[in-house]
């Protein structure tokens, strides 16, 4: 799936595809919400593999964020709020579900320019610039994340590290916590990213802006989706290969 949005302020598009060697549902879910003149949240949930439900959990994850947000009648002062209640009430919907049911949340609030994340577990949130340079990310709620904000990994070890696919923040957990980022202001050629974990379990992050550099947001999310499915046919000693689903969501200032 990948499809193009926009208005007179931004340009967006969102693309979800199935793990290459999977049959069962896309266990990801993704949405696009505008919020008035020159707001909108961008959110991606990846439903846990391995755990029973991670469809249903990443589906309703999304679904309480977006009714959340579209109670604030576009009034972008309200979203911020709009955005923990939605997670909150997921967590809460998620956890009813009885069957350990769980999924990661990536958010951004785009208003008039500026951006701010929020997340809980390790989809993530990047903003890259046109000279290909990394602005922001949000860090992984991880093990294998945390030692590389620590500076005890570097990003490439971290690649093929075998403690990589745990997490230990979820929604859908009794202790889960919303990490949320400060606004991060946007140039005029910056593209914001919200991936869920087939992203950037298979390219590090220098690939990832390089492939969004000078490139129209459609053609940059191509590329990544690509080179992504790709890597995940082709399993690699000295490269990451890790057959997942794949959801991103891009925006970038018109």
């Amino acid at each position: 799936m990948f499809e193009s949005y926009g208005d007179a302020n931004w340009e967006a598009c969102v693309f979800s595809q199935r793990c290459p060697f999977r049959t069962s549902a896309n266990e990801d879910a993704a949405a696009l919400i505008p919020n008035g003149l020159d707001s909108l949240v961008l959110v991606v949930a990846d439903g846990c593999g391995g755990m029973r439900g991670g469809e249903k959990a990443s589906s309703l994850a999304v679904k309480h964020l977006a009714r959340s947000v579209r109670r604030c009648n576009e009034n972008p002062r309200l979203v911020r709020g709009a955005i923990l209640d939605g997670i909150e009430r997921a967590n809460e919907a998620i956890q009813a579900l009885k069957i350990g049911a769980a999924c990661t949340i990536a958010v951004v609030e785009y208003s008039r320019g500026k951006i701010r994340s929020y997340h809980v577990g390790d989809s993530m949130v990047v903003v890259t610039s046109n000279r290909g340079a990394v602005r922001y990310q949000s860090l992984c709620h991880s093990p294998v994340g945390y030692a590389v904000e620590a500076g005890l990994l570097d990003q490439k070890q971290a690649m093929h590290h075998e403690d990589r696919h745990l997490v230990s923040n979820l929604v859908g957990s009794s202790r889960m916590r919303i990490e949320m980022g400060p606004w991060v202001k946007l140039s005029r050629h910056d593209r914001v990213l919200v991936a869920s974990d087939g992203l950037f379990d298979n390219l590090q992050l220098d690939e990832i802006a390089a492939r969004l550099r000078r490139s129209s947001l459609s053609e940059g999310v191509g590329k990544l989706s690509k080179l992504a499915t790709k890597r995940m046919r082709s399993e690699c000693d000295t490269r990451p290969s890790k057959p997942d689903d794949l959801t991103m969501v891009a925006l970038k200032r018109a």
